[in-house]
C-alpha cells in the first residue's frame, strides 16, 4: 500500500463515522465494492490517479457509478476527492476493511501448502494457531507447489514457514558457511 498512514487516518475517520451513524455493515459493503472495482478495472484506477480529470468530474462519476452507496460513503468519497487524495481511495478501502476486521476480532490468516490439505491436518494447524491468537481466525487457503511440502502461515506481518523449501534453504546455508 502506498501512503498507508494517510489511508489509515481516512479509514479510521470513516469507521468512526459509520459507527456513529449505525451503518457500519452498509459502509463496509460499499468499501468492498469500491475495492473490487479498483482491483478489477485498470481504467478506474487510472481515473483515480489522473491529474487531468478535475475533482468535480470525478465526484460526478462516483455518484453515478456508485449510486446505491450510502450517503455517508458518497460524501466521504467526495471529501477525499476534494482534498486531492482520490488516488489513495483504494488503499483507504483496504485499510477500512482491516479496521472493521480488527473491531470485530477477526484475524485474517493465509495458509499456503504444496498440495491441498486434508481436513484433519488443516484443523490441527488452525487449532494450534488459534490457541495463540486473540479473536477468530479467518483462514484463506492457497496452493504453492514450489514449497515441495509443508506449509507457510501468514498473519499480518508474521510468518511461520514450515515448508520443505525453507528447511532445504536453511540446511544449504549451514553447509556452505
Amino acid at each position: 500500500m502506498r501512503n498507508t498512514k494517510v489511508a489509515a487516518r481516512y479509514a479510521r475517520a470513516l469507521l468512526d463515522l459509520a459507527i456513529e451513524q449505525g451503518n457500519l455493515d452498509s459502509v463496509l459493503g460499499d468499501m468492498l465494492v469500491f475495492s473490487a472495482t479498483v482491483n478489477d478495472s485498470r481504467d478506474f484506477e487510472l481515473l483515480l490517479s489522473s491529474p487531468v480529470v478535475k475533482a468535480d468530474k470525478k465526484i460526478e462519476i462516483f455518484q453515478r457509478a456508485f449510486e446505491p452507496f450510502e450517503k455517508s460513503t458518497q460524501d466521504f468519497l467526495a471529501l477525499v476527492t476534494n482534498n486531492r487524495r482520490e488516488s489513495i481511495l483504494g488503499d483507504i478501502a483496504l485499510a477500512f476493511q482491516a479496521l472493521v476486521q480488527e473491531l470485530r476480532g477477526i484475524v485474517p490468516m493465509t495458509l499456503t501448502s504444496a498440495a491441498p490439505l486434508d481436513a484433519s491436518t488443516r484443523n490441527a494447524i488452525v487449532a494450534k494457531i488459534q490457541s495463540s491468537v486473540q479473536g477468530t481466525l479467518e483462514v484463506e487457503e492457497k496452493i504453492d507447489e514450489s514449497l515441495i511440502g509443508g506449509f507457510v502461515v501468514r498473519m499480518g506481518d508474521q510468518q511461520i514457514d514450515a515448508s520443505v523449501v525453507n528447511q532445504l534453504n536453511n540446511l544449504k546455508q549451514r553447509l556452505t558457511r
